[in-house]
C-alpha cells in the first residue's frame, strides 16, 4: 500500500508505505503526489515513512527513484525517513545519490516520534 498525503500549513509530504507494496501501487500513486506537490513551497519538508511495511518488491526502486525525482524537482529541503527495519529499505542511500542532485538534508530515523523531532512538529 502507498498513501500520499500533505500538509500546505506545515510545508509536509508524507509519503507512507505499508503492507505490502507493489510497483504498481507507487506508479498509481504518482499522480497524487503531483498534485499535493503544487501546494508545497520549495523548501518543503518530506516524511517517508516504512514502519508499517511487510514487504516491499525490490522493481519498487526505479519508483522509488522517480518520486525522489519529483520531490527534488520540486525544490523539496529535507527529507525525514522512518526506516525501524533496516531489512525493508531497499537501498534509500543509494538511490539518493541518483536522485536528489539538489542534495537536501536527509535524516534516518528508527520511529515516527523520532521523526516528527526531526520535523520540528
Amino acid at each position: 500500500m502507498f498513501l500520499a498525503t500533505s500538509n500546505q500549513a506545515k510545508q509536509l509530504l508524507c509519503l507512507t508505505y505499508a503492507s505490502r507494496v507493489s510497483p504498481e501501487e507507487l506508479q498509481r500513486g504518482h499522480e497524487d503526489v503531483r498534485v499535493l506537490l503544487a501546494g508545497l513551497s520549495p523548501g518543503f519538508r518530506l516524511l517517508v515513512d516504512l514502519s508499517q511495511v511487510e514487504s516491499i518488491d525490490l522493481d519498487c526502486a526505479p519508483e522509488i527513484g522517480r518520486l525522489m525525482d519529483m520531490t527534488d524537482q520540486a525544490g523539496v529541503g529535507l527529507v525525514v525517513r522512518v526506516i525501524p527495519d533496516p531489512d525493508k529499505d531497499i537501498g534509500m542511500n543509494i538511490l539518493a545519490v541518483f536522485h536528489y542532485p539538489h542534495h537536501p538534508r536527509i535524516v534516518t530515523c528508527d520511529n515516527l516520534t523520532e521523526a516528527m523531532r526531526a520535523l520540528w512538529l
